[in-house]
């Protein structure tokens, strides 16, 4: 079992039909979206325990919960061709996300949650060196992952190659890329890789990618977080394949 704390996380989990075991509300908690939580615990038939502060923060650990947690059974992970297959399902052409070795779990979190908002078809992470999927990233995913997709793997450099093979285009993201993203077609079944913070994709990663693209920079700092530049790039492909500018 896995714990997730905070209101979202916990929403999120309960609409998705994720098998929960038991629900921790902190004594005295109220207000907000703990109604809703509650409402649909009930009509779900799962258990909702009141405890006190003392024995909230040791489930919790001190996690900022907003009142409440939660423990849902194991992640379910899936393969590239079910991420593919959920494109195709809706008669569209793929877009995933790819991890190269992302650490913060808060970066993984946002991205998640931004991957979901934009439409993406699924996520791909490194099984190896990366974010734990943990309560920390559900809740910075504001219950996100609990509707997207996520194929974790051994050898992201064979992945890619059978993403290409199944007709994938893989956009990497480098500030010595020549071209931006309106610059390539995007318009195709795509991948879009995001690199390690402060260390970017890996030199054999992008070898792989068949676009190279950068964010132009105008103010005195000349980096970006990965979760905002993510953000930006993914609103980026979305936008010019609906042809909205």
């Amino acid at each position: 079992m896995s714990l997730i704390v905070g209101r979202h996380p916990v929403l999120e989990a309960l609409k998705s039909g994720k098998s929960i075991e038991k629900i921790f509300v902190l004594f005295g908690c109220k207000g907000g979206s703990l109604g809703e939580i509650l409402k649909f615990a009930h009509d779900k038939h799962v258990k909702v325990v009141e405890i006190n502060k003392q024995k909230f923060q040791e489930i919790t650990k001190d996690l900022p919960a907003q009142g409440i947690a939660a423990f849902i059974s194991d992640r379910k992970y899936f393969e590239i061709e079910d991420i593919i297959s959920e494109a195709e399902n809706k008669n569209q052409k793929p877009f995933i996300l790819i991890f190269d070795n992302i650490q913060d779990p808060h970066n993984a979190g946002a991205l998640i949650r931004t991957a979901e908002c934009m439409g993406a078809h699924g996520i791909v992470v490194t099984k190896d060196n990366s974010a734990s999927l943990n309560s920390t990233a559900a809740k910075a995913s504001a219950g996100a992952i609990e509707h997207v997709k996520i194929c974790k793997v051994t050898n992201l450099a064979r992945s890619i190659d059978a993403m290409k093979e199944k007709g994938i285009w893989i956009i990497g993201t480098s500030s010595r890329a020549e071209k931006t993203i309106d610059q390539i077609d995007v318009d195709l079944p795509l991948a879009l890789v995001l690199g390690r913070e402060g260390e970017g994709m890996r030199r054999l990663t992008e070898s792989k990618c068949d676009f190279l693209v950068k964010i132009p920079l105008y103010g005195k700092i000349d980096s970006l977080n990965v979760s905002v530049a993510g953000g930006i790039l993914m609103n980026g492909i979305q936008n010019r394949r609906r042809k909205i500018f």
